[in-house]
């Protein structure tokens, strides 16, 4: 498998029957708000054709979708966070060590002028249909049943993680080693990311960021950077990148959703970059920092209702989505790079320096942390904490295999 890094800072969502907070989204309702086509065609400030394909129109930044969201009517774009003294110290020297690396959207050397956000066109139409809907946000994890109690096992979701919880957390972070996993069926998906969460088990809001290989959203097996929010446990609310109205971007110089390069080959260099995602303390946003340098963008804090205030729970690992999840067969569709994790041999998905942001100055390890896998014969786990500077998680699998049939 083709293997590269990237260090991702992010707020994920999955939150254990041991945290129960009620949660409901300020302005979550069964009809996602659409994204006008039409309109955003007619903002077009230029026009980019990248050489796999994609094509990236450069939007006006105060036309862009998210302000069709009924609770950003009279949003004022926050140009820049505010200061963030989480992110002043120099941790563990990363400006030596960060290889930086971009989209293959830039390779011509093009960008999108200033005053504009680069925006992938994608596959949604105007008006969000049922079928829509379900291509721009996460199917909603079922859960099967024995003799009428409910399971904790998903039937149509896998995951193998690192958690913490028991904190206010104001933001995370982690250096994700990116791969190229096989995708069985196009309805499938498999991600690596950091994701921060509050709320209940079935109606938890959370943020995150990471990579994906997603043809039912992107239309092919490209491993591509994203950024995803919902507030209702991803029901009726949020969606993947810009896909609906939520996110504000407010930078030039990365497209949600485009193509990660450049590549890394096995034993040759891994590149990495980081994603940090933090809670604005002034204005209650979630920024998310990609590359130690450029602020993205935010989820502006109306759209949620507990993360207004903090994360109670934080995510790193992967995730497969795959209707064959919890069945026999199984589906093949590997997590990280579909090998089984082999501790420090780095053979499998990982992520590194991994931290959180509760109420101290500094980004941290977290003071408590525990593994877990919905299903360890498929995707596992493997937690290296011992006889080691800064600990290291370990995660993936193939799916499908002898013991996972």
């Amino acid at each position: 498998m083709w293997c590269f890094e990237i260090q991702v800072l992010g707020i994920l969502s999955f939150i254990i029957s041991l945290l129960t907070l009620s949660s409901t989204a300020s302005y979550s309702s069964t009809l996602q708000p659409k994204v006008d086509t039409k309109t955003i065609n007619s903002h077009m400030i230029k026009t980019i054709q990248s050489e796999d394909g994609d094509i990236i129109d450069c939007i006006d930044l105060y036309k862009q979708p998210a302000f069709d969201h009924p609770a950003l009517r009279n949003h004022t774009i926050q140009m820049a966070p505010s200061y963030n003294k989480a992110a002043e110290r120099n941790d563990d020297d990363i400006n030596n060590r960060e290889i930086r690396i971009s989209q293959v959207w830039k390779r011509s050397g093009m960008s999108c002028p200033k005053g504009t956000i680069p925006v992938r066109r994608g596959i949604i139409n105007s008006r969000l249909t049922t079928t829509a809907a379900n291509i721009i946000r996460k199917t909603p994890p079922h859960h099967s049943h024995n003799n009428n109690n409910l399971s904790l096992l998903q039937t149509n979701h896998s995951k193998a993680i690192l958690l913490t919880v028991g904190y206010r957390y104001l933001g995370a972070k982690g250096d994700i080693k990116v791969c190229y996993p096989q995708v069985e069926k196009d309805d499938d998906y498999s991600t690596s990311q950091v994701t921060l969460s509050n709320g209940d088990y079935n109606d938890y809001e959370s943020v995150e960021s990471g990579w994906a290989v997603n043809p039912r959203l992107y239309g092919d097996r490209q491993t591509r950077f994203f950024v995803y929010w919902t507030s209702d446990g991803s029901k009726t609310s949020g969606c993947f990148d810009l896909t609906c109205p939520g996110f504000v971007q407010t930078s030039n110089e990365i497209a949600l959703g485009a193509a990660i390069y450049p590549r890394s080959f096995p034993q040759d260099l891994s590149y990495e970059i980081t994603v940090y995602i933090f809670k604005d303390a002034e204005t209650s946003n979630w920024w998310v920092e990609y590359g130690n340098r450029i602020k993205i963008g935010y989820w502006p804090g109306e759209l949620f209702k507990e993360l207004r205030s903090n994360a109670d729970s934080v995510e790193w690992g992967g995730e497969v989505y795959s209707d064959r999840v919890g069945h026999t067969p199984h589906s093949s569709t590997a997590m990280g790079n579909g090998r089984f994790p082999e501790g420090m041999y780095g053979n499998s998905g990982y992520i590194k320096r991994i931290r959180i942001h509760d109420n101290s100055l500094y980004l941290k390890f977290p003071e408590w942390v525990e593994t877990y896998t919905d299903e360890y014969n498929c995707y596992d786990v493997d937690y290296v904490g011992d006889y080691i500077a800064d600990p290291e998680f370990y995660y993936g699998g193939p799916g499908r295999n002898p013991i996972c049939p």
